[in-house]
């Protein structure tokens, strides 16, 4: 009998690549023309982001900047959850922006819907923030994986544990 194989189905934003395109956004802003002399600044604490800029087009502009660093990085911006923009102390403005790291359950029910609704013949179980993937043959589980690039899913995936 054939023996099972498998793969995870995560959803994992590399912190460190963030914390190095935030550095990278820190410098670009501090030598732009157009953020001389403005409150504009870049926090990274945990997995959430904080930017504080004078007003709303400078805060757009430092998002912008930020988002630009990241897919350098390759950082999926799918994992940034912006929040909505509040005022702070001094004048300025502040945006806080959430790193979504792991799958929630309303997502990974979501994936695990649209895998059983494809006929493929694996099985899929949801184990904490990830998804395991198990089928016999090897092709179906590119299938899924295929199948799971193409869709179009508001989080990034990444396939890991490729086990056969």
């Amino acid at each position: 009998m054939a023996k099972e194989a498998s793969f995870d189905i995560v959803s994992k934003v590399d912190l460190q690549e963030v914390s190095n395109a935030v550095q990278q956004s820190r410098r670009e802003i501090e030598t732009r023309f157009d953020f001389k002399g403005s409150k504009s600044e870049i926090r990274l604490d945990g997995d959430r982001l904080t930017l504080i800029s004078d007003d709303e087009y400078k805060l757009e502009q430092l998002l912008d900047v930020l988002q630009t660093k990241l897919v350098k990085r390759n950082v999926s911006l799918k994992a940034l959850r912006p929040g909505k923009v509040e005022p702070a102390a001094g004048g300025t403005v502040r945006q806080v922006v959430e790193l979504v790291n792991g799958l929630d359950a309303d997502h990974a029910k979501q994936i695990t819907k649209l895998i059983k609704d494809s006929k493929i013949k694996v099985q899929a179980q949801i184990q904490g923030d990830q998804i395991r993937v198990s089928g016999k043959s090897r092709d179906d589980l590119q299938a899924v994986i295929q199948m799971l690039r193409s869709a179009e899913l508001d989080v990034p995936l990444q396939f890991t544990n490729y086990r056969s």
